[in-house]
């Protein structure tokens, strides 16, 4: 039986990111992305349904997302589900999550994090399972991915 296990999100942060590192140290974060949604409801009125997907970052994607990024950042992210089952007090319990692969910095200029509120010249997408490991650098500008040009 094949299976195929992909998700893309575009959303806000939820959190101010706390980047801490395992015993190997691996850095890791975890967060949580608001998605928005307009839809009509059963009275015909447009109305907005925001979800909230927890996500987990790896290695320097974390790193770079802790430098970079704040609550309420726009992010771009491509990743996998991942679901953890355990058991707490007789009950069986199971949280579903997304581990990000690739991420993209979204937004303009004086969106970033720090004194300045300007970012400095930042990774605009990095991707933990490149197998050369190669980052490719660019400003965020006015001219970065926006919404309306998703090609779906």
């Amino acid at each position: 039986m094949a299976s195929y296990n992909r998700v893309i999100l575009l959303g806000n942060l939820v959190r101010d990111i706390e980047l801490r590192y395992t015993n190997s140290r691996v850095a890791i974060c975890e967060n949580a992305v608001a998605v928005n949604e307009k839809r009509k409801n059963a009275a015909g009125e447009w109305v907005d349904e925001t979800s909230f997907i927890d996500v987990t970052f790896f290695g320097r994607t974390a790193e770079v997302v802790s430098e970079y990024l704040s609550k309420g950042s726009p992010i771009f992210i491509e990743g996998r589900m991942k679901q953890d089952r355990w058991e707490k007090d007789g009950q069986k319990r199971s949280k579903l999550y997304v581990i990000v692969d690739r991420m993209q910095l979204i937004g303009a200029k004086g969106e970033g994090k720090g004194p300045s509120q300007k970012p400095q010249s930042a990774p605009q997408r990095f991707s933990d399972s490149d197998p050369n490991m190669s980052m490719h650098v660019s400003e965020v500008g006015d001219d970065a991915f926006v919404a309306e040009d998703m090609p779906f």
